[in-house]
């Protein structure tokens, strides 16, 4: 009950970090302050252009791309059925099509223009948050989160470092190929590891509550 209560906390706290992030960047940007952020980052990052990292962070930003979500989702969802991990299912699937949701409503608030400097992809659509970063936040995390709490100790490290990986090489493709400014992706992380963090934690207290009802009509 004690790592329970000081999980949630943790969460609370967590989200409250998370929000004000969100909230500071949000407001930066309705007051025109952002570019002094954005700036920086944005000729550093794409002051490293050369053609064979292009074609890489094209990759990455593909592998980021609704499609490949999609089939990696469906892929996900097969096997979390096909091993009867049906409580695993119904939370990837609410933390997925929550992001989807969260991210649509976000950029339709915020209807934020994507940066017209030095694109070297086409795409439609606002900028912030950016959902592309969303989406791999939470698709990354979620998976990692499923795996660790069906691996053993020696395996779980991996599926932290290759999510934190996997995150940040789709995010800073998007600011390389220049569809996104870098307070886009502030925002994408920070809206949906806040979105992740109280799934995975109701999730965590509904599944502590049925092991406790579980182990008392045992007795």
């Amino acid at each position: 009950m004690r790592e329970l209560s000081g999980r949630l906390l943790t969460t609370v706290v967590s989200c409250l970090v998370l929000t004000v992030a969100f909230g500071y960047v949000a407001f930066s940007i309705k007051n025109g302050n952002i570019a002094q952020f954005d700036t920086p980052i944005i000729n550093f990052v794409q002051g490293a252009e050369a053609p064979w990292l292009t074609e890489v962070m094209k990759v990455f930003t593909i592998i980021g791309s609704t499609k490949t979500v999609l089939v990696i989702s469906v892929i996900t969802l097969g096997l979390l059925l096909y091993f009867r991990q049906k409580a695993h299912t119904i939370l990837f699937l609410i933390v997925i099509g929550g992001t989807a949701v969260l991210n649509f409503v976000l950029k339709l608030f915020f209807h934020r223009a994507r940066p017209d400097l030095n694109r070297l992809i086409e795409i439609s659509g606002y900028s912030f948050p950016s959902g592309h970063t969303m989406i791999a936040t939470s698709l990354y995390i979620i998976l990692a989160f499923i795996l660790w709490r069906n691996a053993k100790n020696s395996g779980r490290i991996l599926y932290v470092i290759c999510a934190i990986f996997m995150i940040g090489m789709i995010c800073v493709s998007r600011i390389y190929l220049g569809v996104h400014y870098p307070s886009d992706i502030v925002g994408g992380i920070s809206s949906s590891a806040c979105w992740v963090l109280i799934a995975t934690s109701v999730y965590s207290v509904f599944m502590n509550k049925r092991q406790s009802r579980t182990h008392s009509s045992i007795r």
